[in-house]
């Protein structure tokens, strides 16, 4: 079975950081984050002082990523990242489930050993993550790595009265058991089953969409676990904890215990793994809206019936839909991740995955994809310039020792308010603005140096922005995927960079002969051209320059 006991000091033994002093910006003092079970946004105070456990669910491995798993990814690294960023010293869990009866199924029908299956496809889902520029995880548990921690949870489970082992009729046990739900009175607590008052309007919207206890009735985002059917429920509630192997199992899928052989229910393994690794009681626990229930409701009851405290937050990211439904495989194998980035750039698919708040529905489409190239032009066009102007770029390091405290205050602001994306954007490309503007002062100036300081000043905090989304164009994994993930150093201009610039040039050239030559029609007709064609011309003492809008 192997061994059972808690990690002892976990950070210290696998985390880097914890060898490093923890110095919390003075920003964290305004993070307000939403609460799934208290439908409000509230103050975030951590557990432990300088401290953040985060347990997020990770992918079920039974086939190819599609866009709508991996805007949670992205959305759960941007709140890491702000985290980080604002100087906590972050556990990140994510778990990988890798047993189940979808896996099963799915291996059998195409003649595949079910583990090799799990693993083929979690490999798939590590390479969308990196490619897309998600951290990895601190530690990343597969449910098959910890069967006796589920074990030695469901008999405390079982010891402490709220569950109950079915047996056959000689009195032996099958391998099912079950939690009881009308032992654990707090049952309901996170979707609010019992709760009659007013919701705020972003809850209200989730409970009509997502899948809920206050919506009864056919299910097609959250099919019923078989096991959860049983006629040996005691109560239509009661979810299953262990289930008995069914006959087409394979014999390496099954487990024995004190209570029969088998395998999982779908909701224990969380429960087991997030408090292993983070202990009694942790900050966040994240997932999907579809988890919502039953699978978070039924590890926040089991968690605590065992006897360990659950969450003390739990954030929930919204769904990507297309053409207004949720997106899922059934909408076809155009909106898998190799399929979409086989079309578009990693940097601008993060962009589009990521550039709405996490709780609030992200419809994809080719337009959404259009504006994330687009601002992809705005960024790579001004840190290029701006590269140039300054004769290189702030180091990474530079770059990365920025604080929260340093950083503009309209984009902290929005930050800390339950991770405002949209907000955050906005004040990146304000600050890129004034960063072009600064940037055409440049050579009509006399106090070029003083200009100089402020463009390198405010290249460095968009690139510190961007950063803190996972968008820093000039960190990995944006610089090895070259020109369609990352802009240039500045050092040196891209072969796109360059080919634009000699073609802007040249009409800038002729608008300035139409000026000299007093054809002002002909001059405006350039200018409104390149316009249109989205480029800004800026007129000073010294020539025009231009930028992306």
């Amino acid at each position: 079975m192997g061994n059972s006991q808690e990690p002892q000091d976990f950070n210290t033994s696998v985390m880097p950081s914890s060898l490093t002093p923890v110095h919390v910006a003075k920003a964290a003092d305004g993070l307000n984050l939403y609460d799934t079970a208290s439908h409000q946004v509230s103050h975030f105070v951590p557990l432990k002082p300088g401290e953040v456990g985060i347990y997020v669910c990770g992918a079920t491995v039974q086939s190819s990523p599609h866009i709508g798993h991996i805007r949670a990814a992205v959305a759960f690294d941007i709140v890491r990242r702000w985290f980080l960023k604002l100087g906590y010293k972050v556990t990140f869990v994510r778990n990988v489930t890798d047993i189940d009866d979808k896996i099963l199924d799915k291996a059998a029908t195409a003649g595949q050993r079910w583990w090799a299956r799990a693993y083929y496809y979690e490999r798939e889902f590590t390479e969308a993550y990196n490619t897309l520029g998600v951290l990895p995880p601190t530690v990343e548990p597969r449910a098959t790595g910890h069967m006796p921690d589920m074990i030695n949870l469901i008999q405390r489970i079982l010891d402490n009265g709220h569950g109950y082992v079915v047996t056959d009729a000689d009195g032996k046990p099958t391998g099912n058991v079950y939690f009881d739900v009308a032992s654990w009175p707090h049952y309901g607590e996170l979707t609010h089953q019992k709760q009659t008052a007013e919701v705020d309007e972003a809850a209200a919207v989730a409970d009509r969409m997502g899948p809920s206890v206050d919506a009864t009735g056919d299910d097609k985002y959250n099919p019923v676990d078989p096991a959860d059917a049983s006629p040996d429920k005691h109560d239509p509630r009661d979810f299953a904890l262990w289930k008995a192997p069914k006959d087409t199992d394979p014999e390496d899928a099954r487990w024995s215990t004190p209570f029969g052989v088998g395998r999982p229910g779908w909701h224990i393994e969380c429960s087991a793994m997030s408090h292993r690794y983070l202990g009694d009681g942790f900050d966040i626990h994240g997932g999907g809206l579809d988890l919502r229930f039953p699978h978070h409701e039924n590890e926040m009851a089991q968690t605590r019936a065992a006897g360990y405290p659950s969450a003390a937050r739990w954030m929930h990211s919204a769904w990507v839909t297309a053409k207004g439904e949720k997106m899922s495989k059934s909408l076809g194998t155009g909106l898998s991740v190799p399929s979409v980035l086989a079309e578009n750039s990693a940097w601008v698919v993060r962009y589009a995955l990521g550039s709405v708040q996490y709780r609030s529905m992200l419809e994809w489409s080719d337009q959404a994809l259009v504006e994330a190239q687009a601002a992809y032009d705005r960024v790579s066009n001004f840190i290029e310039r701006a590269g140039v102007a300054l004769g290189g770029q702030p180091s990474r390091e530079g770059v990365t020792g920025i604080s929260a405290d340093d950083l503009p205050t309209d984009f902290v602001a929005a930050m800390n308010d339950d991770v405002n994306v949209s907000g955050a954007t906005a004040a990146i490309f304000t600050t890129i603005r004034s960063g072009n503007t600064l940037l055409s002062q440049l050579a009509d100036r006399a106090d070029s140096e003083a200009v100089q300081a402020e463009v390198r000043e405010t290249l460095l905090a968009v690139r510190a922005m961007l950063d803190t989304l996972g968008l820093d164009p000039l960190a990995e994994p944006w610089v090895s995927a070259g020109a369609a993930g990352g802009a240039s150093d500045g050092t040196t201009e891209t072969p796109e960079h360059a080919a634009l610039e000699a073609l802007i040039t040249e009409q800038l050239n002729a608008r300035a002969e139409a000026r000299k030559a007093r054809d002002f029609a002909k001059a405006d007709q350039i200018r409104d051209t390149l316009a249109e064609a989205g480029i800004t011309i800026e007129d000073g003492l010294q020539g025009s320059t231009w930028s992306l809008k």
